[in-house]
């Protein structure tokens, strides 16, 4: 995170300083492990709802961060040292992308560029709409304003980037299935570490679509489609 805000406290209602920590904690609950599970339980009814409920909370945490003072806005666009970061992404995605890989050919095998086979149209829909839809609202949500309104509750870099990475796999349980919060884990925390280094939602943004395209094109996509849900 941005040496600027590392040790601000973020925006918050008017509480006697010495409740402002426990505020925070039970607001933390409520919405990023409370929610999740309220919404996992109903997920029948959430289903036809998803992208337009995770475009609603990621307007709703965007204006609380762009009406907070202590928020730096260039975190949204940031692009700092764009060329090293993008490196590490890539060094990153091309060795767990090659064993996720193997692990779905021995595994599923019947999803194997399913998706692109046999609906080539709506696959690459997907890919162009994913990053901009799903992709930049979460690392919103799940990274920029975690990171901003929460730092006080985990104050060191690990602590931190294992918030995020839980609450990113608790948002997933969504799909009814354990794939996807596992691998949203895994994802969260990869991309938490990112935000970590570079207090950028557009980066990380980059980095999370470059997964969640691969994804979705090897068939694994399956896992986080509300179809899928029982």
């Amino acid at each position: 995170m941005s040496r600027k805000n590392e040790h601000t406290i973020p925006k918050l209602p008017k509480v006697p300083e010495r409740f402002a920590m426990v505020y925070l904690a039970i607001e933390f609950f409520i919405v990023f492990i409370s929610l999740p599970l309220a919404i996992y339980i109903n997920r029948r009814s959430f289903g036809p709802f998803l992208i337009p409920l995770l475009l609603l909370f990621a307007v709703i945490f965007a204006i609380f961060l762009l009406t907070d003072p202590t928020f730096d806005r260039r975190s949204l666009i940031r692009v700092t040292n764009f060329y090293t970061c993008m490196r590490q992404t890539l060094l990153t995605f091309i060795i767990w992308s090659a064993t996720i890989m193997l692990i779905c050919v021995v595994f599923r095998p019947d999803l194997i560029f399913a998706f692109p086979r046999n609906n080539p149209k709506i696959w690459i829909m997907v890919l162009l709409l994913y990053p901009l839809l799903s992709v930049y609202p979460q690392e919103i949500i799940f990274r920029t304003f975690i990171f901003h309104r929460y730092q006080p509750l985990f104050p060191n870099r690990s602590s931190m980037i294992i918030a995020s990475g839980i609450s990113f796999g608790l948002a997933h349980l969504f799909f009814a299935n354990w794939i996807a919060p596992l691998l949203s884990f895994a994802g969260g925390i990869l991309f938490g570490r990112t935000y970590a280094q570079t207090s950028s939602t557009l980066l990380v943004s980059i980095e999370h679509a470059i997964w969640g395209n691969f994804i979705f094109t090897i068939g694994l996509g399956w896992y986080f489609y509300g179809g899928s849900i029982s």
